[in-house]
């Protein structure tokens, strides 16, 4: 499977528009996830035999996305229902931050299996991972935003296959479902930086970020202890300015690892 990658296709801004308004054909279903999940393509973003192939501006490929219909999610004892939304709200938190580590990623209600989340579908190199990516080096700063992302999100499965490396170099996020959750719950594989100093830059968007509080966007998706919880999470971060250990007695790895 192919997706977006720079330079082919729409940019980000667009395709986030393409995300919320163009119909969606199913694909097929995506293997290996717990709930349902489907490639789709977005209609009329594939280049047609009238285009020409040497203009920049047509799509070499069809722009698609991951979707993850509400109806097929499996119920949870401790999360609410409606884990959709969350993988949406992980989109706004990475905005709102500043951070752009979470694709585009929008609610549909018209979608074909009813209401869910769409996120773009991005190319990526699937034998690269967190752990590949810690070993070779050189990425740990880019790394550390997935940290703190994560705590402040309270990120309750970051695998290290959540962790992408998209052609072009870029890290990205995905499958947020888990998060935002007004207890502690963060299991996650990023704990190599736990007690290290949290780069200052990032303390200055979580300082913004609490001072200006959550926009309206990502407010909706989440109840009011958990908008809440959100800002006194990045509160706490940016206080402490160093990443936090493991606490509680609860495993604090997910499984499984990748």
């Amino acid at each position: 499977m192919s997706g977006w990658r720079p330079g082919s296709g729409p940019s980000l801004e667009e395709a986030a528009e393409l995300l919320a308004t163009r119909e969606l054909t199913i694909e097929g279903r995506l293997p290996w996830s717990s709930n349902l999940t489907f490639l789709v393509t977005l209609e009329g973003t594939a280049a047609s035999a009238d285009d020409d192939p040497s203009d920049p501006s047509v799509a070499s490929r069809p722009v698609q996305a991951v979707y993850k219909p509400h109806q097929g999610e499996q119920s949870l004892w401790d999360f609410p229902d409606g884990l959709f939304r969350r993988e949406v709200a992980a989109y706004r938190l990475s905005e709102a931050l500043g951070w752009g580590i979470v694709p585009p990623t929008v609610v549909r209600e018209d979608a074909p299996f009813g209401p869910g989340s769409v996120q773009l579908f991005v190319e990526s190199d699937y034998e690269q991972h967190y752990f590949t990516l810690l070993e070779e080096g050189g990425r740990e700063g880019e790394l550390q935003v997935f940290c703190a992302f994560d705590v402040v999100a309270n990120n309750a499965d970051r695998k290290s296959g959540h962790v992408l490396h998209a052609n072009g170099g870029r890290l990205w996020g995905i499958d947020h479902g888990l998060c935002f959750h007004v207890q502690h719950k963060l299991r996650t594989v990023i704990w190599d930086f736990a007690g290290d100093e949290v780069p200052g830059w990032i303390v200055d968007d979580l300082e913004r970020l609490v001072a200006s509080g959550l926009p309206d966007d990502l407010s909706e998706l989440l109840s009011g202890a958990e908008a809440e919880a959100v800002l006194e999470r990045a509160a706490l971060l940016a206080a402490a300015g160093v990443y936090p250990e493991p606490v509680g007695d609860r495993p604090p790895y997910p499984w499984p690892l990748v």
